[in-house]
């Protein structure tokens, strides 16, 4: 074990360390001198001056700033806690700001993410998914000895995962007792008990195992959004009524393994209407509400934004998060009219829910105050190659140059971050003040 500690501890210096810009990440200059992320802000950059190389991500600052105070905010008015999903940025930056904020803790998918969350300095976390495999369990032990100070959770939802936890056990010859939260799933969905039945008899034998210690109940709504308000709320709050049933069943046989039960849910999307079964009470012990939403960091120009409009409408809001991420692509040629070809593919940002959203633009040359406008309404992003972006436009209108700045705006973060090893961060008047990192 102790060599298996010296590597971990390798790897997590390498996050730790103040991570260096150089040629070799997309984005930056092939010509400039390395920089590391702390440092980007002295350089004096501006994204106008096309000292970057194109395309280029960006994150505004005052957006970002923005939307962490909002969600805390948020959740502090509802009397619940906030572990922001970290698979969204895999950023060791966002992580301390979210952190920092007042983030209760972080959520991951899977052991390699916690690593970074754990050296971003986390002493809290979910792994929102099922441990199995003896390579998982290796090393989430391991970074449990690294991180001596650090509670960490994950899912179980089978008897037979169960079995699975207690043969690492026996074959490592361990007496570590898993911290796990029971998963109650959707009928045809993702993970998690199917029934009531199958939850309960979970849930005992976990109590009864020395290799599981049974801390709360977990579930993820998600699925369930139709972005109907009506279909939305009567189908998560069914499935709110089902886990609180659960919950008290669980309490009322004694099942579970702490002084405190840890209730947990909340995607990026209807993460309002869990709030209920976050703060549903028992009578043996203290609840804990986490909510686990984590696109909410720098938000979105569609999926997330239409959904938060009936966020919005429910909660009674004028406003809620703002969108912080963008694209930045070059007109590099307009071959015909009412058609121009940009800087910017597949390779470079989501896709998965619909095509990039043109949001401003800057025509060649120009910079400083005013030189961002608004993008006309003509211009829409129709098709993607791997590095280009099909963009049309009214050819009886403005047209896009060769040499022009676009920028795009995106559906679905997590799916544009892990296309990055960086992003600037920049002002709304477009001065670089920063960097984050990413670590996929």
């Amino acid at each position: 074990m102790g060599d298996i500690l010296e590597t971990i501890n390798m790897w997590t210096a390498d996050i730790e360390s103040d991570f260096v810009l150089n040629a070799s990440c997309k984005g930056f200059p092939l010509t400039a001198e390395p920089s590391r992320v702390s440092e980007l802000g002295q350089r004096g950059w501006h994204l106008l001056d096309d000292a970057l190389a194109y395309p280029v991500a960006v994150l505004r600052r005052p957006a970002l700033t923005h939307n962490l105070a909002w969600m805390q905010d948020f959740v502090q008015r509802k009397g619940v806690a906030l572990a922001p999903h970290g698979k969204t940025t895999m950023s060791p930056e966002l992580f301390r700001l979210q952190l920092e904020a007042g983030a209760w803790g972080l959520t991951f998918a899977n052991v390699h993410q916690l690593r970074v969350g754990l050296a971003a300095g986390a002493q809290r976390a979910i792994i929102a998914n099922q441990l199995v495999s003896n390579a998982d369990l290796d090393g989430l032990d391991a970074l449990l000895q690294q991180h001596p100070q650090a509670r960490v959770w994950f899912l179980v939802d089978s008897l037979a995962q169960l079995d699975a936890l207690a043969d690492w056990g026996a074959r490592r010859g361990h007496a570590r007792c898993w911290d796990v939260l029971l998963e109650l799933g959707i009928a045809g969905y993702r993970t998690g008990c199917r029934t009531h039945e199958q939850a309960l008899a979970l849930a005992q034998a976990i109590a009864a195992s020395p290799i599981a210690s049974l801390g709360g109940v977990e579930c993820y709504e998600g699925g369930l959004g139709r972005c109907d308000s009506a279909h939305d709320i009567e189908a998560v709050s069914a499935l709110v009524r089902s886990v609180q049933a659960l919950v008290q069943q669980i309490d009322a046989q004694g099942l579970w393994g702490g002084d405190e039960v840890l209730l947990s849910a909340g995607g990026s999307a209807v993460f309002d209407l869990v709030i209920p079964m976050l703060k549903t009470q028992v009578k043996s012990r203290p609840v804990q509400g986490v909510l686990r939403s984590g696109c909410y960091v720098t938000h979105d120009h569609w999926n997330y934004a239409r959904y938060l409009k009936l966020v919005e409408e429910r909660e009674g809001l004028s406003s809620s998060l703002q969108p912080a991420l963008e694209i930045w692509a070059k007109v590099q040629s307009v071959p015909e009219p009412g058609l121009a070809i940009l800087s910017a593919g597949r390779r470079d940002l989501s896709f998965d829910q619909c095509m990039p959203m043109p949001v401003r633009w800057a025509a060649r040359g120009e910079s400083g105050e005013g030189a961002m406008q608004a993008t006309p309404e003509s211009w829409k992003v129709k098709a993607l190659s791997d590095q280009h972006a099909h963009m049309v436009f009214d050819a009886s209108g403005v047209w896009p140059q060769v040499g022009d700045r676009v920028a795009l705006g995106i559906s679905h973060p997590c799916t544009t971050f892990d296309k990055w090893r960086w992003m600037a961060v920049i002002e709304d008047d477009g001065r670089i003040s920063g960097a984050i990192s990413t670590h996929f």
